[in-house]
């Protein structure tokens, strides 16, 4: 069974995912999704929004442009805009984690995304996931935040 933050972290990447494709703010995505979820009454089938998925959400809006700029500069052969749209937004979701959540360690950080892009994306995107974020886990003590 996937743990509290597991489901939150997927629970953000759908959000980031679906403002990615409807070309929205994620902000409103989320907004909208606490509000069909109140709308819903205790008993409904659409999911929570745990506290850590609006965490992650609105971390990597903060960050979003540093956290691109590292994406575009440490991937090799593959620029931002020419990614899958769910391997974008586990990379920033990943990045995130790695720069600014400092509780949370490194091996899991990749872990995580890597068996989010595993559930969610192609067969090839969790080592290209994975290749990714060791580069900038590697070199995070050199950036400047």
């Amino acid at each position: 069974m996937a743990s509290p933050r597991s489901k939150a972290r997927q629970r953000a990447l759908e959000i980031l995912f679906e403002a990615d494709l409807r070309g929205v703010d994620p902000r409103t995505v989320l907004a909208d999704t606490l509000a069909r979820i109140r709308a819903q009454g205790p008993e409904g089938t659409i999911p929570q929004v745990q506290p850590y998925a609006s965490t992650l959400v609105e971390g990597v809006l903060e960050h979003v442009d540093k956290i691109d700029d590292l994406l575009d500069e440490h991937s090799e052969g593959w620029a931002l805009d020419r990614m899958p749209t769910v391997d974008r937004n586990v990379l920033r979701i990943g990045v995130y984690e790695l720069l600014w959540q400092a509780d949370v360690p490194d091996a899991v950080v990749l872990d995580e995304a890597v068996s989010l892009a595993r559930l969610m994306s192609t067969d090839e995107s969790p080592q290209f996931v994975n290749g990714l974020l060791a580069r900038i886990a590697e070199v995070k003590d050199s950036l400047k935040r």
